[in-house]
């Protein structure tokens, strides 16, 4: 069966950008480069990506506000060594976009500090005016982070073996 013209599954990602303003995808790529090069100093500019009321959601945390946003990555620069986001890819398409990332880090103190990588990804809304509205990250806490802890880690493959089919 051929797919019809109106059919979803013909959509290339060229076509879906088609449908985003320059100034999202400019507020997007922006956005990318900023997390790409997040330091604790320039936490601070955070307020210039998100709107005063955006939502932040991921597996630990749900939170409003810009204020707040920032707190998660403070701690996450207090909690671990060496943390840097790699941007691998993005979609736009009208107010909404999808970013996929890697999270490369170290954990702090631990006896092997091997770099540690987390794969995820972002889906984002803007406002009008090219600000973050919403933002919610998609990762496995348990394949990306639980099966990382020593102790911890043991328990988790242990229980993905017994649970696969």
């Amino acid at each position: 069966m051929n797919p019809t013209p109106t059919d979803p599954s013909t959509k290339t990602v060229a076509a879906l950008d088609e449908h985003a303003t320059p100034m999202l995808r400019h507020a997007l790529d922006g956005l990318c480069e900023f997390f790409q090069t997040l330091t604790p100093q320039t936490l601070s500019e955070m307020g210039q990506y998100y709107s005063e009321g955006a939502t932040f959601k991921d597996p630990f945390n749900e939170v409003v506000g810009v204020a707040a946003i920032e707190a998660i990555f403070r701690a996450m620069f207090s909690q671990l060594d060496e943390p840097r986001f790699v941007v691998r890819s993005t979609l736009l398409e009208g107010v909404r976009a999808c970013i996929v990332w890697d999270l490369e880090f170290r954990f702090r103190g631990a006896r092997h500090p091997d770099m540690q990588r987390i794969h995820g990804a972002s889906w984002l809304e803007f406002d009008p005016s090219g600000k973050v509205l919403r933002h919610r990250d998609y990762w496995d806490a348990a394949e990306e982070l639980y099966e990382k802890i020593p102790v911890l880690g043991t328990l988790m493959r242990f229980l993905r073996r017994r649970l696969a089919h």
